[in-house]
């Protein structure tokens, strides 16, 4: 037994020292991921997940498979196997980005611009460069299989900014190795905030009814316009719910608050507790002087852990009953997810955090939803360790260079420790 542990404490030295010098090609990896435009509308992965194969294969140890579920998306499973049956560990990351915008406002290449220690692109911390650090775990324990039990299993998909019904749920319901005792996800995010869950979300679209007129004859009208404004305000006092949160994920958030408010905003901790409700457009009448005789608006419900969607399909029914000529959309749907904040994967990437950057990472929620929550509701253990995003979604999106090769560094470690820690397996790894 002392023997086995001394072997495994000296193939994680060598591979720690490996990945210490082979860390700029984590950088070399997501320069080529983010040259190659994947913006949603239409979200078209194919020629990314093509460059992914060929990056793949220069390092044999490594099983490819494609799945095309549709024109425009593409997703990969890549697979390592270690040297006997053990644990799995997933690696799951989307290839699919946020649309370019405006290009004038880009000061860099909107295609990959590396300088001052920062790496620009559209979607390079959502997620491309996540991406590219699970990719380079994958080589490196490609080239130390022989060190390690069990496998390690990179999910490379598209779909994920349009719900991940063709990406990652499929591949969850019909790929069995895509699943594991666990799985680790490189979304937008930060190394000092480990994320265990995500609020749930009901998207709506209302839509209401009037009678035109001419404005001069009001009296002969009824504003669809103002009956919208009043179901607004009555969907508005869904913030007053109050979730029943489990202590668990409650003294999480609480105890992650400070720390995690500098990367995710003051308000934050609020925000994870609380439902909120967000009406993103609204559109009505056909004429400034005509009363309106149909309005709509759009409407974005986030959900706390402590409550359904089933519960606030409840309130919705009740809040619409009380006005006439109003109809309802449920656009999409999913609950609240989360993993146990005390799980051992948390305690093995927190303490490849410490190792390698020297922090001690916070546990929390997160506000924003990602396809871990596919994983947790497929009842696999998830966490999110991501880059820290700079100008999300907008012109000279960046993440810092260094953080992009130590987060590569600690996916690598989190990896082998997870998969050295125990060889009982709960997956079938001849599948």
């Amino acid at each position: 037994m002392l023997e086995n542990t001394r072997t495994d404490t000296l193939a994680r030295v060598r591979l720690a020292e490996a990945a210490r010098q082979q860390n700029p090609t984590v950088v070399d990896v997501a320069k080529r991921l983010v040259s190659i435009p994947t913006m949603t509308p239409p979200g078209d992965t194919n020629a990314v997940a093509n460059a992914l194969v060929e990056i793949l294969q220069e390092t044999p140890g490594i099983e490819i498979e494609q799945f095309r579920t549709a024109d425009h998306v593409l997703n990969l499973v890549a697979r390592v196997r270690g040297n006997a049956p053990g644990r799995r560990l997933v690696f799951n990351g989307h290839l699919d980005t946020f649309p370019l915008g405006d290009a004038e406002d880009w000061t860099a290449s909107p295609w990959g611009e590396e300088r001052d220690g920062r790496l620009y692109g559209v979607g390079i911390s959502d997620m491309k460069g996540g991406v590219a650090a699970a990719v380079f775990a994958l080589k490196m324990l490609a080239q130390n299989r022989q060190s390690f039990a069990g496998e390690v299993v990179g999910v490379f998909v598209g779909d994920e900014e349009t719900l991940g019904v063709l990406g990652t749920q499929f591949l969850l319901d019909n790929v069995p190795h895509a699943r594991g005792d666990a799985m680790i996800s490189g979304d937008i995010g930060s190394p000092q905030v480990l994320r265990f869950g995500e609020k749930g979300m009901v998207w709506l679209t209302v839509a209401a009814k009037g009678r035109a007129s001419h404005a001069a004859h009001v009296h002969r009208g009824d504003s669809a316009i103002e009956r919208i404004i009043r179901v607004i305000q009555d969907l508005a006092d869904l913030r007053k719910l109050s979730p029943k949160m489990p202590p668990g994920v409650l003294a999480a958030i609480d105890e992650a608050a400070e720390l995690s408010e500098k990367y995710s905003g003051h308000g934050e901790t609020d925000v994870l507790k609380s439902v909120t409700v967000t009406f993103g457009t609204i559109r009505g009448g056909r004429l400034p002087n005509l009363v309106a005789d149909r309005a709509e608006v759009t409407v974005d419900i986030r959900l706390p852990v402590g409550i359904s969607v089933a519960e606030i399909q409840h309130q919705v029914h009740n809040a619409l009953a009380k006005h006439d000529q109003v109809s309802v959309q449920i656009n999409g749907v999913f609950e609240p997810t989360w993993t146990k904040p005390d799980h051992e994967i948390f305690q093995v990437v927190r303490q490849a955090c410490k190792e390698i950057l020297d922090i001690d990472s916070a546990i929390n929620m997160r506000i924003g939803a990602s396809d871990a929550r596919l994983y947790r509701a497929a009842g696999i253990p998830s966490l999110v360790c991501g880059l820290t995003p700079h100008n999300l979604g907008a012109a000279d999106e960046f993440v810092e260079t260094d953080e992009l090769r130590s987060l590569g560094e600690i996916f690598t470690l989190s990896a082998f420790d997870f998969l050295s820690s125990s060889t009982a397996s709960s997956c079938a790894l001849q599948s």
